[in-house]
């Protein structure tokens, strides 16, 4: 521990800020995380409601995150794995469709799912191959355009396109015309075909909070909102003062820098509603796709097909929404009930709550995997952190994190 060690801020404990203060603590600093929540988590948060684990929002983890296989204690989180597959609602019947590579038992399935043609699956296979041989490097190194003008420009049909590719990445993406960038979608792809979606047995707010309880040296100030930065000091919204040495903002930087009030980022949102019923209308532990571009829901999933930590006496469900609409919450939970069981002929007992995640995905062009330390640096005394500068992901947020922390301490270093 150095003897005047320099006092470092960050604001903001999701999972950029405690990355960041991770590696702040292994290098020697105590830094302190101001957190306008009373929790660690940012955007990645669950909560128990009536018995049920509720996520804000449909969220999975990528286990072969590169990050998070290196900051991540897996078998803690107790995470529990997706089927490499989607059940997809079309036409009044569904059918599954999957990686039969990786799951051989959805082989005869897929195949005879009347979804795509030969062409298709042949494609999807030189698909594979091609993002498995690619590096990360070179996938965010290429050319940019939309996804579904990648997707078209291989050559899919339109079928395959609009009964699976189209919902099963509007969902990831959270935004129903996949206009994301085509090195977020190979960069996805990739990850999905190196590992399988997961979500701890207690729920996605796990991650964060295995990351907090690593954290020894570090304080934190929860219920604390910054109101604005400058060099060398934070004002709160109390109107009170502290004058760190350094500063990371591991947070939305327009909201408290004055010079980048200009710069907001842009967000996809999204609905999630909870949901129990009687029984599952998919068996298996993978997503429901409504393959129609008329319907407002996009998918389904039964958390109750993997093992949860709290779980009430029926079968949970979440509907997630990615177009944008102008409905009400009883509307909106109307209008889903409806497309439930127009759909999919599902039938639900019981509304349990929807989570209208106004700020889910950031909205981000010339996408990139990393930055330099340098890149994080806004002012001598102020760094940024957050997966809105390269890509919106978990992966993206720690890589900040990480970095942010190595641009400080390069600082340090230097006098």
């Amino acid at each position: 521990m150095k003897t005047e060690s320099p006092k470092i801020a960050i604001i903001g404990a999701g999972v950029s800020g405690l990355i960041a203060a991770l590696n702040l603590e292994e290098h020697g600093y105590s830094p302190v995380i101001y957190e306008k929540t009373d929790r660690v988590g940012g955007r990645i948060k669950t909560t128990i409601f009536d018995g049920y684990q509720l996520d804000h929002g449909f969220q999975v983890l990528l286990d072969a995150y590169p990050m998070a296989t290196k900051y991540l204690d897996y078998d803690s989180l107790e995470l529990q794995k997706f089927l490499p597959g989607a059940q997809v609602f079309k036409d009044g019947t569904s059918v599954v469709i999957g990686d039969p590579l990786r799951e051989p038992n959805l082989l005869f399935s897929t195949l005879f799912s009347g979804i795509g043609n030969s062409r298709d699956k042949w494609k999807i296979l030189k698909l594979n191959k091609s993002l498995k041989n690619k590096s990360i490097e070179e996938i965010f190194g290429q050319p940019e355009t939309s996804t579904i003008e990648y997707l078209n420009g291989i050559g899919f049909s339109k079928d395959i396109i609009n009964s699976f590719l189209k919902p099963f990445f509007s969902g990831i993406f959270l935004e129903p015309n996949l206009e994301t960038s085509s090195r977020m979608f190979q960069f996805v792809y990739k990850m999905l075909g190196m590992g399988q979606a997961a979500i701890p047995k207690a729920g996605i707010e796990t991650i964060p909070i295995q990351l907090k309880n690593r954290l020894q040296s570090t304080t934190f100030k929860f219920n604390t909102t910054v109101k604005s930065c400058r060099n060398g000091e934070l004002l709160f919204s109390d109107d009170t003062k502290v004058f760190p040495d350094y500063t990371i903002i591991a947070s939305e930087a327009p909201l408290i820098m004055p010079n980048l009030k200009t710069q907001q980022i842009a967000w996809h949102s999204c609905d999630t509603l909870y949901f129990t019923s009687p029984k599952k209308a998919i068996k298996n532990p993978m997503i429901g796709l409504i393959a129609n571009d008329q319907a407002l829901i996009n998918h389904l999933f039964y958390h109750t097909s993997l093992q949860c930590l709290q779980k009430g006496d029926n079968e949970l469900l979440s509907v997630t929404v990615v177009k944008k609409h102008d409905l009400t919450e009883y509307q909106l939970i109307q209008k889903v009930k409806e497309e439930l069981k127009q759909f999919a002929g599902i039938e639900v007992d019981r509304y349990l709550k929807n989570y209208r995640i106004k700020k889910a995905i950031p909205i981000t062009k010339d996408l990139r995997y990393a930055m330099t330390p340098t890149e994080t640096r806004l002012t001598d005394r102020i760094f940024l952190a957050g997966d809105y500068l390269l890509n919106g992901s978990l992966n993206a947020a720690m890589i900040s994190g990480e970095t942010a922390a190595k641009g400080v301490m390069e600082v340090i270093s230097m006098g």
